[in-house]
């Protein structure tokens, strides 16, 4: 009876490696990637989704940005060296990438959410939509 129980144990576990595989395969992967430190991170950021694009086009990225990883996504942001952010973002959505901003601290900094770039959509909670897009979506985690 043990040795059947086995057996069968074995070939179900075969049976469903080898059908579950092929349709993760198939499926694109989809990443999050947390922006909250500001300017110099979100500048990081956008060099690897670059990056991260040429080398897998067909990736679904989604950028969550709260805290001072906002400043990514408000009107006339700036990166370090001076350059605005908008530019850079937008061909980035052109692309498929979604940008989210978090309406918590758009709030506890009293920014109203016509300042948000036209390209960024808010949430609710920054790290609420980072929870659900891993755990209910299978979203990978970036930080860069």
């Amino acid at each position: 009876m043990r040795r059947h129980f086995l057996k069968t144990a074995v070939l179900g576990g075969f049976l469903l490696a080898t059908f579950a595989v092929p349709a993760v395969a198939d499926e694109p992967v989809k990443v999050v990637y947390h922006l909250s430190d500001g300017s110099a991170q979100a500048a990081r950021a956008l060099a690897n989704i670059r990056n991260h694009l040429r080398a897998a086009p067909d990736t679904r990225i989604v950028v969550v940005a709260l805290g001072d990883g906002i400043k990514l996504l408000l009107k006339d942001a700036t990166d370090p060296t001076g350059a605005r952010f908008e530019p850079a973002v937008v061909a980035l959505a052109q692309q498929g990438v979604q940008f989210r901003i978090c309406g918590n601290t758009l709030a506890a900094h009293d920014i109203a959410p016509t300042q948000v770039i036209a390209t960024a959509t808010v949430v609710p909670s920054g790290v609420a939509e980072i929870a659900r897009l891993q755990s209910r979506e299978g979203y990978a985690y970036l930080r860069p």
